[in-house]
């Protein structure tokens, strides 16, 4: 059997591209981690790693080995985490990013439960709507919309559902009630958008088969959800919200569902970061706290 402790050093030479960095990092000589690797090699009977003087390269079996020693290296990290945080206090500091129209009924609910549970974590929130460089600005974590495209990173989901299409009591008893997307043509239409003020909209019927793409000129259109969900209040028109952002307004009834049996599509929220390995504790639980209590946030989230 592969001695566990080996298989995770095996891991950080991978990680490191190099023996000596590995061994500064797990502090231990040169030598012993070389020696080590080579006895796993000769237990297992292949070739994991070709060596050169300047470079090391996964052999096709090698890189099988080292997603399975990856994965052991973060159950590990998760095990001592558990182990930590119950025996000890945890302290340090977080570095969050999330978009401005989560901030208030997301993001900062979990950050007060968490530092509830660790108060001794200091937490930074930076808001903003770009993808934030995560070396360069020193952002732990980050609460993003849609798939991932950065190869580099990672995500976990934590979140899937679909824009609303809502309008107020109001205005609907004024404009009247659109039975079809195409009615929508008629209407005051608002809408999310950095720049461009030709948007689309493309609806399905979950109970049939029906798609109908809508593009359309907003009366109303802007980078804020938050603005948005004000001027859907006062009667402004019919607009896409994210049930995340003051999902109150439709609980209470100061908005309504437009057209609720055709649906918008369906989006991810993501929580990225670099890498398990090398993370904080304080990081490592604030990512297991957040795909743990997210969802009981929103319990009935619309798909």
């Amino acid at each position: 059997m592969v001695d566990l402790n080996t298989l995770l050093m095996f891991a950080k030479v991978v990680e490191a591209n190099s023996f000596s960095e590995a061994a500064r990092r797990l502090r231990m000589p040169v030598s012993t981690l070389s020696r080590r690797i080579a006895e796993m090699e000769d237990q297992l009977g292949v070739r994991l790693l070709e060596r050169s003087t300047r470079t090391l390269r996964l052999t096709d079996i090698g890189a099988d080995v080292f997603e399975q020693a990856r994965r052991s290296a973060e159950l590990n990290d998760a095990v001592e985490s558990i182990v930590s945080s119950s025996t000890s206090e945890v302290t340090g500091a977080l570095r969050l990013s999330c978009p401005p129209n989560m901030s208030d009924t997301l993001v900062v609910p979990l950050v007060q439960a968490f530092q509830a549970r660790f108060p001794a974590v200091k937490v930074q929130i930076f808001v903003t709507q770009r993808a934030v460089d995560h070396i360069v600005e020193g952002i732990d974590l980050a609460f993003r919309y849609g798939q991932l495209k950065d190869s580099a990173l990672v995500g976990r989901k934590i979140l899937r559902y679909r824009h609303q299409l809502v309008a107020s009591p109001g205005y609907l008893a004024r404009a009247g009630l659109p039975q079809h997307p195409s009615d929508l043509a008629r209407h005051r239409l608002l809408t999310f958008s950095f720049g461009s003020l030709e948007r689309r909209w493309t609806f399905v019927q979950p109970a049939g088969s029906e798609q109908f793409t809508l593009s359309f000129s907003p009366h109303l259109a802007m980078n804020d959800y938050a603005g948005l969900a004000s001027a859907l209040l006062s009667a402004g028109g019919i607009g896409d919200l994210p049930p995340i952002v003051r999902p109150e307004l439709l609980r209470d009834g100061q908005l309504v569902e437009v057209m609720p049996e055709w649906h918008l599509p369906c989006h991810d929220l993501t929580l990225v970061y670099t890498s398990n390995r090398n993370a904080s504790h304080p990081v490592r639980l604030f990512k297991e706290f957040v795909i743990e209590t997210a969802p009981g946030l929103f319990p009935h989230l619309p798909v």
